[in-house]
């Protein structure tokens, strides 16, 4: 059952990177608390497929999944809007209330973009980024995770103008990211980070719920799990900062 809670908002520990340049230049870690209106604020679920070219991919979504969703049950009943963006999928939800709602709305003409640094990145994915040898790549996916409900009053999209409509509509100007690839979809697709960013959106991305496309064979040749840490510490210090999905999980006052 959805609760907008609003004597419960959001309570979020925050981390984020500041370049220092005072003495030695490098990177200062900065965490902060913020709160957050549940009804002014929306989590996007990025690209949790079904299936992946990269078996690997497949079987971490597969870990992330039933923790996504539990996440995503307490987030919706405290008011949180759900927004599934599981990319070409949209045939397969075509009869789905959640993705016909979102075709209904009117068109909302986005502000003028901020223009922002776009550093390069950390890790090399000239391959593909997977670490479990494929090379070929290909649309395994028909649908996202089955495991990650998706109730009627959530909304469906992979378009970048659909999700601002939606967010325009609702008033929502926050924004938390979970899912897949950290160094791909959910910096670079059309309703991603980047793009909230550059339209002034509030974003954090849950860093306990995202993994990455990343080869440890290719440079920095470290292993996958700190390719994926290198990723998120980049976000954090040119994109937006981050979160630990716990903050959404806390019991719900009565």
């Amino acid at each position: 059952m959805q609760r907008n809670n609003e004597t419960q908002p959001l309570q979020l520990s925050i981390r984020r990177q500041e370049a220092r340049t005072v003495g030695r230049n490098g990177w200062r870690v900065i965490e902060e608390e913020v709160v957050w209106k549940a009804s002014e604020t929306a989590i996007i679920v990025v690209d949790m497929w079904d299936r992946h070219w990269a078996w690997g991919a497949t079987e971490r979504v597969n870990v992330m999944a039933p923790r996504m969703d539990i996440v995503l049950g307490r987030a919706r009943e405290r008011g949180v809007q759900i927004i599934h963006a599981p990319s070409d999928t949209m045939d397969f939800y075509e009869e789905h209330a959640a993705r016909k709602w979102v075709l209904e709305l009117p068109h909302a003409a986005p502000p003028a973009e901020r223009k922002l640094p776009d550093a390069p990145l950390p890790v090399d994915a000239s391959d593909g980024g997977s670490d479990t040898g494929e090379t070929d790549t290909y649309k395994a996916w028909h649908r996202q995770h089955p495991v990650i409900e998706i109730c009627d009053t959530d909304a469906i999209s992979d378009n970048g103008q659909e999700v601002y409509n939606l967010l325009h509509h609702k008033g929502i100007r926050n924004l938390i990211f979970m899912g897949v690839h950290t160094n791909m979809c959910v910096l670079g697709r059309s309703f991603a980070i980047k793009q909230m960013v550059r339209w002034s959106f509030n974003a954090v991305l849950a860093r306990d719920l995202t993994d990455a496309m990343y080869n440890p064979f290719k440079p920095p040749y470290v292993s996958h799990e700190e390719g994926t840490q290198l990723i998120i510490e980049y976000i954090e210090k040119f994109w937006c900062p981050t979160i630990l999905s716990g903050d959404l999980t806390p019991p719900i006052a009565e």
